[in-house]
């Protein structure tokens, strides 16, 4: 006889996109819905890079969007991170991960921008070397 603790999902009760079985990894169903989701959001991608009736900034925005939906959809549907109990640990180390790799990007884009900033410019160098 199995006992469920409080925070269990009765059985058979699945809210998690790709993993509708209780197998520790999405069953083939999961699969081949974020095959075909991912499918799709690549297509889109292609199709808004090529795009010529959008502003440069509107095409921007929208890889962006799709980025973001790509991501996702490779995070539930084939890497299996969902909300589940037993899943803590790794969303813990994705947000940690995605932490990390922000505080590089935007220290690197901020110590860019100072030297941008505070270096000579190249014709005033050349001038000072003469």
């Amino acid at each position: 006889m199995t006992t469920h603790l409080r925070h269990d999902p009765p059985p058979g009760d699945s809210h998690t996109p790709g993993l509708e079985s209780r197998e520790a990894h999405g069953g083939l169903r999961g699969y081949i819905v974020g095959y075909v989701l991912a499918i799709v959001l690549t297509v889109a991608a292609f199709s808004v890079a090529r795009s010529t009736n959008m502003a440069p900034f509107s095409v921007e925005a929208g890889l962006a969007v799709l980025a973001i939906a790509q991501m996702l959809v490779h995070l539930i549907f084939f890497l299996h991170i969902n909300t589940a109990p037993a899943q803590k640990i790794n969303v813990i180390a994705f947000a940690t991960t995605m932490l990390i790799i922000m505080i590089v990007v935007v220290g690197s884009m901020w110590i860019m921008g100072h030297l941008n900033h505070n270096m000579v410019p190249m014709d005033h160098l050349m001038q000072m070397q003469r």
